[in-house]
C-alpha cells in the first residue's frame, strides 16, 4: 500500500500543494540557467491554484484520482531534487554543464505537464469551470522548450574547442577563466577563483565516485586549463612552491637532471605528459597507447601480452613525479640563466634568453618563477647596457614571452625603472621597433580592456608619441597597425594627448576632434593648431583632412570660437588649394562681414584682414566669391578697405593686411578699381599713408597709389611737393631691398602729368633722376618699364637743357640696350624716347654747322648722312651716331605693334627741315623701306599712317621710288581702295600712289 493510500486525499492535496510552493520558491534561487528555473517556478505557481481548487471542491477519493496524484507527486519530487541538485553546486560546474541542466529542467517540466493532464482527467467534474485554464497549462508544459543562454553556450563551445585543439597557452586560459567567472558572477580575484576551482575539483571527485568517467575526464581537463590562468594562481602559493623546488636543487651544480627511465614512454620514447596504466600495470603516454589501440591492436606493446581489459587508468603518482622533475629542471635553468644574464657577455646573455623562452613555452608557471627570481629587472637592464641590436631584439622577445597573458608580470615590467628603454627601442631598426611595439601592445592589454595606468605612463614619456607616429609609416603593416591603435587609444577623450600626437605630425585624431568633438574640445584643437610650427606638408595634410570647413563653421560660433578659428585659418590660408577650400566653405562673405561690421573686437578684424590678404595675394579676386562660386561685388569691398585706412583707431596690424589686399585687388581688377577709386575719392585717402610711421604701410601705399594714379592722378603732385615728402618718395626710388617699391614709385611718376615742371625740376634737384637712371641699369623688368615711362618727363623736346642732362648721364646707351633685349613695353618706350631726342637732332646739327671751327684750320670733321653736319650722341642726340637705326628697323621687322609703331615714329624724325633726301638715303641704306612697306599689310591704322608718312617723304626721290615702285604700287592700291573703312588713311595712300604715278606717267 502506497503513501497516498494511507492518508485522506484532502490531506495529501494539502501536502502536495505545500511541496509545489516550496519547489517553486527554491527554483528561483538557482544561480545558473536562471531563466529555465524561473520558467519551471512559474509553471509550479500556476499548478498551486489547481490543487487548492481540488481541496475546496473535495476531490472524490477514487483510484484514478489517487494514481494521478501519485504521478504528480513523483514528478514534483523530481523537480525538487533537481533544484536541490543544482542549487548549491560549484558555479563553474553549473556553467560547463548548462546544456545538460537545461535538458533536465525541460524534461521534468514536461513530465509535470503530463501528470497534470492525468489529474485533470481524474477530476473532470470538479475542475470543469477551470478546465480550459488547466488544459492550456498542460499544453504549455508539454511543449516547453528550454535553451541555455547564447552567451553561456558560446563560452562552453569556446572551451570545448580549445580543449580539442589542446590549447594550453596562458592567454587562452586567462580569457576562458575571465569569461566563465563573469558569466557565473565570480570576482576575478585569486582567492575567489581558488575557492571556485576547489569546489570544481570536488565535482570531479563526485563524478569519479559515480563512475562517470567521461564527465570526470572533462572536468579534469577544464580544471587543468583554468589553473594555468593568472587569477587561478595564489601568488604566495606559487612563491612557496618555487622556493620549495629551489631548496631541492640547492647545492646542485648541474644545469640539467636527466629523466628516470620510468618517465619515458615505452612506445614513443619521450618523457610522458599524461601517463596511463594498463590492467597489467605497464604505463604509457595516453596519446601513444590510444593510437596503438585505435590501430586495431589489443596487446601490451611492451610485452606483447593480449589484453582483455583495455581501460586506461591515469597514473597520477607518476604524473606528479614527472611534473616535479620538470619543475626541478626549470629551477636549474632559471638559476643558470640568472648567472649568464649577470655575466654581461653577449653569448651568455643570448643563451640565457633562449633558455628562458623555451621553459616559458613548456610551462606557463615559469613566468611566475622568473618574476620571483627577479629576472625581469635584470633582463630589462640589458636593454640599457647592450649596444647589440640583435641582443636588444632578443630581450624584447623574451619579455614578450614572460608577460604574454600575465597581468602581474606586465605590471612588474612597467614599474621597473628601466621601462623607458622599451620605448626607445621603438625608434631603432625595423626588427627592434617591431618587437618593441608588439611588447607594448601586450603590456597594454588587460583582462578587462586597456591598462589605463600604462597608457598614462606612456604619455608621460616624451619620446613615446614621436616614435609611434614614425612607426605609422613602417613597412611592417602589423607594427603600423598597432602603433596607430595605441595612438588612438592614447587620444581617447584626452585633448592633451591629441595635441601631443598632432605636434608629432599625425593629425587624424585632431581633425576628427575638430569635426566631431564638443565645442570646448574643438576650440582646444584650433588653439593647438595656432601654436604649432607647421611646414608646408603639414598644412597640406590638415587641409586634405577637412580642417578648413570645420574651422569656418567654428568662425560662425561664439567670440572665443571665432577668434581661435580665424587664427587657425590665417595659418592655413597660404596655399592656393586651401584658398579654394576657404571659398567653397563660404568663408569669404563671413570674413568680409566680420571685418567691416561695427562693434566687432579688434582681434577679430585683424584676423579677417590677414585672411583676406592671403586670399587675394597672387590671386587677386579669384577667390573673392560666394560658396557657390559667384563673384562678390568688388565696389563695396574696395570702399570698405579704403575706409579702414581712414580709421586712425585701427593699428597697423589691421591696416597693413587690408592695404595689401587692396593692392592685390588693384593689380587684378583695373577696370573695377578705376570706377570705385573715383567714386570713393581714393587717392586723397591713400596719400596720407605716405607719411605713416609704419614703413610697410608707406611701401604698400606707394604701390596702391601707382595703380590709382593710372585713373586718378589729381592731387598727387601737390602732395609730393609739400613738406619735404618728395625726399621720402625718392627714397622709394632708391630702395634696394629687393621689393617692388622702385617699380611702383617709377610707375607713379610715369602716370603724373608731364606738364608739372616743378616736380621734374625738384626730382633733378633731389637726385631723383639719378635714382631713375639706376633703375634703368639694374632694376627689375617691371621697374625698368616704369622708369622708362618716367623718363618722358625728362626728354620733352621743348626742354633741350633737360635732354642734354639725361643724355649726358648716359641715357642713350641704355635705350639702345632696351631696343635689343628689353621687353615689348621697354622696346616701345625706348623707341619713343629716342624719337623725343631725335626731334632736336637736326636743329642741333645746324647749330654746329654755323660754328667757326673751320676758320682755325681744324681737321675736317665727317658730315652726318642724316643731318648734313657734324653730329655725335652727346651733343646732337643723333640716332645714327648712337647706332639706333638698325635696332629700330629690327623692331619694325618683328611685327609687334607697340614697338614697331614707336620705331616708325622715331624713323620719321629723319625727315626734317628740308633734308628729306638725306633721310630717304639713310633709310634706304639701312634697308628700312621694305619693312616699312610691309607695315601696310599687317600694321594698325596708326602704324600704317606713320608708314605712309615715311614712304611719302622717301618717294620724293626718284632713286628710292624706282627701287620699290612695283611692290609699293600693289600695297598702295590695296590700301587706297579701303577708303570705305578708313577714309583718311585711304586718301593718304592714294596721295602717295599719285606721287609714284607722276614718275611713270
Amino acid at each position: 500500500m502506497s503513501f497516498v493510500e494511507l492518508i485522506p486525499i484532502g490531506t495529501f492535496l494539502a501536502l502536495l500543494t505545500e511541496e509545489v510552493l516550496e519547489t517553486a520558491i527554491a527554483a528561483r534561487d538557482v544561480l545558473i540557467e536562471k531563466e529555465s528555473f524561473k520558467a519551471l517556478s512559474r509553471y509550479l505557481y500556476h499548478i498551486e491554484p489547481v490543487l487548492k481548487e481540488l481541496q475546496l471542491r473535495e476531490l472524490s477519493d477514487s483510484n484514478a484520482a489517487r494514481q494521478a496524484l501519485e504521478f504528480l507527486k513523483t514528478d514534483i519530487k523530481k523537480a525538487k531534487n533537481l533544484v536541490e541538485k543544482y542549487k548549491n553546486r560549484a558555479r563553474f560546474y553549473l556553467l560547463v554543464r548548462c546544456r545538460h541542466i537545461v535538458n533536465e529542467v525541460q524534461d521534468v517540466t514536461r513530465d509535470i505537464g503530463r501528470s497534470l493532464a492525468a489529474l485533470s482527467l481524474a477530476s473532470t467534474e470538479v475542475l470543469s469551470h477551470i478546465s480550459d485554464k488547466v488544459n492550456q497549462l498542460h499544453g504549455e508544459m508539454q511543449r516547453a522548450h528550454f535553451e541555455a543562454s547564447h552567451s553561456q553556450i558560446r563560452i562552453v563551445e569556446k572551451l570545448i574547442q580549445g580543449l580539442l585543439e589542446q590549447k594550453r597557452d596562458q592567454r587562452f586560459a586567462n580569457d576562458m577563466l575571465e569569461d566563465i567567472a563573469r558569466a557565473v558572477g565570480v570576482p576575478i580575484e585569486p582567492s575567489e577563483i581558488s575557492r571556485e576551482l576547489e569546489f570544481f575539483r570536488k565535482e570531479k571527485e563526485e563524478a569519479a565516485a559515480r563512475k562517470e568517467r567521461a564527465e570526470e575526464h572533462f572536468i579534469e581537463q577544464v580544471i587543468e586549463l583554468l589553473s594555468r590562468a593568472d587569477a587561478a594562481n595564489d601568488q604566495e602559493g606559487v612563491r612557496k612552491q618555487y622556493l620549495c623546488r629551489v631548496e631541492t636543487v640547492h647545492g646542485t651544480e648541474a644545469e640539467y637532471i636527466a629523466p628516470l627511465k620510468a618517465f619515458i614512454c615505452p612506445l614513443g620514447g619521450n618523457v610522458m605528459v599524461d601517463p596511463v596504466s594498463l590492467c597489467t600495470g605497464t604505463t604509457f603516454e595516453r596519446g601513444a597507447i590510444e593510437a596503438w589501440f585505435n590501430s586495431g591492436k589489443n596487446t601490451n606493446p611492451d610485452t606483447g601480452q593480449a589484453l582483455h581489459d583495455l581501460m586506461l587508468r591515469p597514473n597520477i603518482r607518476l604524473r606528479q613525479s614527472i611534473e616535479e622533475w620538470h619543475e626541478i629542471n626549470y629551477c636549474l635553468v632559471i638559476r643558470s640563466s640568472k648567472q649568464r644574464l649577470q655575466s654581461g657577455t653577449e653569448p651568455e646573455v643570448v643563451t640565457a634568453l633562449d633558455h628562458l623562452q623555451d621553459i616559458v613555452k613548456e610551462n606557463p608557471i615559469n613566468k611566475d618563477w622568473i618574476a620571483i627570481e627577479g629576472l625581469i629587472d635584470i633582463i630589462l637592464s640589458i636593454l640599457r647596457r647592450s649596444r647589440n641590436r640583435d641582443v636588444k631584439r632578443r630581450v624584447l622577445n623574451t619579455l614578450m614571452t614572460i608577460v604574454e597573458g600575465h597581468s602581474r608580470n606586465k605590471d612588474l615590467v612597467v614599474e621597473c625603472r628601466e621601462f623607458g628603454h622599451i620605448i626607445y627601442c621603438l625608434g631603432r631598426g625595423p626588427d627592434e621597433s617591431r618587437a618593441a611595439v608588439e611588447l607594448l601592445w601586450e603590456l597594454l592589454q588587460g583582462s578587462s580592456g586597456w591598462k589605463e595606468f600604462i597608457l598614462q605612463k606612456l604619455v608621460r614619456h616624451d619620446s613615446t608619441v614621436i616614435f609611434l607616429v614614425v612607426l605609422l609609416n613602417s613597412a611592417e603593416v602589423e607594427s603600423a597597425r598597432r602603433a596607430e591603435a595605441i595612438l588612438l587609444k592614447l587620444c581617447d577623450d584626452c585633448d592633451d594627448n591629441i595635441i601631443k600626437v598632432a605636434s608629432a605630425n599625425w593629425y587624424e585624431p585632431l581633425l576628427r576632434r575638430l569635426r566631431e568633438g564638443p565645442d570646448s574640445s574643438r576650440i582646444s584643437m584650433a588653439r593647438a593648431l595656432v601654436k604649432m610650427e607647421l611646414v608646408d606638408q603639414n598644412i597640406k595634410h590638415l587641409s586634405e583632412g577637412g580642417a578648413i570647413p570645420s574651422l569656418v563653421e567654428m568662425a560662425s560660433g561664439n567670440l572665443e570660437a571665432k577668434e581661435v578659428a580665424l587664427c587657425a585659418l590665417v595659418k592655413l590660408s597660404n596655399f592656393r588649394e586651401n584658398k579654394r577650400q576657404l571659398a567653397e566653405a563660404g568663408a569669404v562673405p563671413l570674413i568680409l562681414e566680420l571685418m567691416f561690421s561695427p562693434h566687432i573686437p579688434t582681434i577679430i578684424i585683424t584676423r579677417c584682414s590677414e585672411i583676406l590678404e592671403r586670399l587675394s595675394s597672387n590671386d587677386g579676386t579669384e577667390f573673392l566669391v560666394e560658396a557657390n562660386g559667384t563673384s562678390l561685388e568688388l565696389e563695396p569691398i574696395i570702399t570698405n578697405l579704403l575706409a579702414l585706412q581712414q580709421n586712425l583707431s585701427f593699428s597697423p596690424t589691421i591696416r597693413k593686411p587690408a592695404l595689401h589686399a587692396l593692392l592685390s585687388i588693384c593689380k587684378s581688377e583695373a577696370t573695377s578699381v578705376q570706377r570705385t577709386v573715383v567714386a570713393a575719392d581714393g587717392v586723397p585717402i591713400i596719400l596720407p599713408l605716405l607719411d605713416d610711421p609704419d614703413k610697410v604701410i608707406r611701401k604698400l601705399a606707394i604701390n596702391v597709389l601707382f595703380y590709382f594714379s593710372q585713373h586718378e592722378p589729381q592731387g598727387i603732385v601737390d602732395f609730393l611737393l609739400s613738406q619735404r615728402r618728395l625726399e621720402y618718395f625718392i627714397g622709394f626710388l632708391k630702395d634696394d631691398s629687393g621689393g617692388d617699391l622702385p617699380m611702383a614709385a617709377a610707375g607713379l611718376l610715369a602716370h603724373l602729368p608731364k606738364s608739372e615742371v616743378r616736380l621734374t625740376e625738384e626730382l633733378v634737384k633731389l637726385d631723383g633722376l639719378s635714382a631713375i637712371m639706376n633703375i634703368l641699369s639694374s632694376g627689375t623688368i617691371e621697374a625698368k618699364e616704369n622708369a622708362l615711362g618716367a623718363m618722358f618727363r625728362f626728354t620733352d623736346p621743348s626742354d633741350l637743357a633737360m635732354q642734354r642732362l639725361v643724355v649726358g648721364m648716359g641715357l642713350y646707351p641704355l635705350l639702345i640696350s632696351f631696343l635689343k633685349t628689353g621687353s615689348s613695353t621697354s622696346k616701345a618706350r625706348a623707341a619713343a624716347l629716342i624719337c623725343n631726342l631725335s626731334l632736336n637732332s637736326s636743329k642741333l646739327t645746324v647749330m654746329k654747322k654755323q660754328s667757326s671751327w673751320w676758320c682755325f684750320g681744324s681737321p675736317r670733321m665727317p658730315i652726318c648722312d642724316a643731318h648734313g653736319g657734324i653730329c655725335d650722341v652727346s651733343t646732337t642726340f643723333c640716332m645714327l651716331k648712337a647706332n639706333a637705326l638698325p635696332e629700330l628697323v629690327n623692331l619694325v621687322k618683328e611685327h609687334v605693334n607697340d614697338p614697331a609703331y614707336e620705331a616708325l615714329r622715331a624713323m620719321s624724325t629723319l625727315f626734317q627741315d628740308g633734308f628729306s633726301y638725306r633721310g630717304a638715303e639713310v633709310l634706304n641704306a639701312a634697308e628700312a623701306i621694305s619693312p616699312v612697306l610691309h607695315v601696310l599689310e599687317w600694321g594698325t591704322s596708326a602704324m600704317k599712317e606713320e608708314a605712309l608718312h615715311i614712304l611719302e617723304k622717301a618717294f620724293e626721290f626718284r632713286e628710292v621710288a624706282d627701287m620699290y615702285c612695283s611692290s609699293a604700287r600693289i600695297l598702295l592700291i590695296a590700301l587706297s581702295t579701303q577708303s570705305h573703312q578708313d577714309k583718311r588713311l585711304g586718301r593718304k595712300a592714294a596721295a602717295v600712289l599719285a606721287q609714284l604715278e607722276r614718275y611713270y606717267s
